[in-house]
This record gives C-alpha cells, structure tokens and sequence, in this order.
C-alpha cells in the first residue's frame, strides 16, 4: 500500500483499521497528538476546536461529492437525506379514483360488495347529477397506514477508514 495523503479516506473489506488508520464512525480525537490531520479537518466534522476534533462519521452514510450539483450546495461536512420516509400526500403524482355503478334499479340495502345502482330511471336520477357535486367524506374510504418505508439504495457494508499519519497533501 502506498503512503496515503493524511485525511485521506480508504475503503476496506476487513473488520479493522490498519495501522495508522481509523475508522470513519465520528469519534474525536484529541488535537495534541493529530495536529496535522487537525490542520486539515478543523471542525467540520465536529470537536470543540480547543482540545478535539471528529472524524467524519459515514456509517449508514453514502459519501457524495460537495459543491454545486443536482443535489443543490453541498458544503464540506454537510450530512443529508434520511434512513426512511412517510409518503405525504404532496409527494404523491395527482390521480383519480374511478367510481363504478350499474345502470340497473338498486336492489339491496347493503353496500357491502355492491355498486351504486339507479334510482327511478337511469337517463333522469343518474347523469342529472349537477357539475360540482362531491360524494359525502364517508363514501370513500381512506387507505395506507403512513408507514415510513426503506429509503436506501442497494448495498454493501464495508469499513471506510482515514489516515492518521502520512503525506500532507499540498494544494496546487
């Protein structure tokens, strides 16, 4: 493995950090003894400035390039989106529901399973019906449970780590 650039961030498929190397779960280091890697990350990750700073934390995170993009402004640090999410009505694409009924005299009481039926003559009481009339709140019912659902991607868990020690990397 060649020197990496301190601060810089390696994925691995084993369950340690090599030497030299941590894991990427947010812990805070203590500046005193990371001062270069401090000098690199500051705060934004987290820390107090004075006597610690956080690593970046990208467990249950997928890490996504900062700057302008389709996402919008990305500052350096920032963290977003969420594990799961409840539909609300706003989100749902605009739609219609159909309302089914018989030409046919209604011959039972009971709605159960049945459809809308004529009352007298079909041509007279079913299409007489004036424009803008809505059913009553009770005649349709409402459905879902405003459950949140899975809201990832496919994935594979894996151990990102960064460097602790190695190359301070100059700027062009």
């Amino acid at each position: 493995m060649s020197d990496p650039f301190i601060g810089e961030i390696r994925i691995f498929a084993f369950n340690f950090a090599p030497k030299n190397w941590a894991f990427c779960n947010g812990r805070l280091l203590p500046i005193n003894q990371n001062q270069a890697l401090f000098a690199l990350l500051g705060t934004v990750y987290g820390g107090d400035g004075r006597t610690t700073f956080a690593l970046p934390d990208l467990r249950d995170r997928v890490p996504f390039s900062m700057g302008n993009g389709s996402a919008g402004s990305l500052a350096l640090g920032q963290a977003g989106g969420e594990p799961a999410h409840t539909v609300s009505a706003n989100e749902m694409p605009q739609h219609s529901h159909t309302l089914y009924g018989r030409a046919s005299l209604a011959n039972t009481g009971d709605p159960t399973g049945a459809l809308l039926g004529a009352k007298g003559r079909f041509g007279r009481d079913m299409l007489g019906v004036a424009d803008g009339k809505t059913l009553a709140p009770n005649s349709v019912s409402t459905v879902g449970g405003s459950q949140s659902h899975e809201n990832r991607q496919p994935f594979l868990a894996l151990n990102f780590a960064i460097a602790l020690t190695g190359i301070f990397p100059s700027q062009n």
